[in-house]
């Protein structure tokens, strides 16, 4: 199920550091899931396929809410079910969400809807 998330803003202090501060990705995918669960493990090829097709427009963030130390971020996130994608814009304010296993081909339409362009030669 797919829909527009509300502008609300997350809490970036859980979020991974981006590894250049100068470069700030347009788009941080969000992926919430667990490295247990057989559609989030599905959605491992995708987050791979995305973070090399956009390279530094994307941030792909996973967290495996089924670990201990992980877990606030289903609270954090509101999510219902696993695995949920949540995509921020560059000020870290939600604008989509989707439930259950994205499609690589999905994401690519919402992210170029967005702006976004794959590196030459994807």
């Amino acid at each position: 199920m797919a829909g527009e998330g509300s502008e609300r803003q997350h809490p970036s202090s859980g979020l991974q550091q981006v590894k250049n501060d100068a470069v700030k990705p347009l788009v941080t995918f969000v992926e919430l899931g667990s490295n247990n669960c057989i559609p989030c493990r599905k959605m491992q090829p995708v987050m791979k396929a995305v973070e090399s097709k956009y390279g530094q427009q994307v941030q792909v963030v996973f967290y495996d809410v089924w670990q201990s130390e992980q877990r606030h971020y289903a609270e954090d996130y509101k999510i219902q079910l696993i695995p949920t994608q949540v995509f921020l814009d560059k000020e870290g304010k939600e604008f989509f969400r989707h439930e259950g296993f994205f499609a690589e081909e999905e994401i690519d339409a919402l992210l170029q809807k967005r702006g976004l362009k794959p590196n030459s030669g994807q």
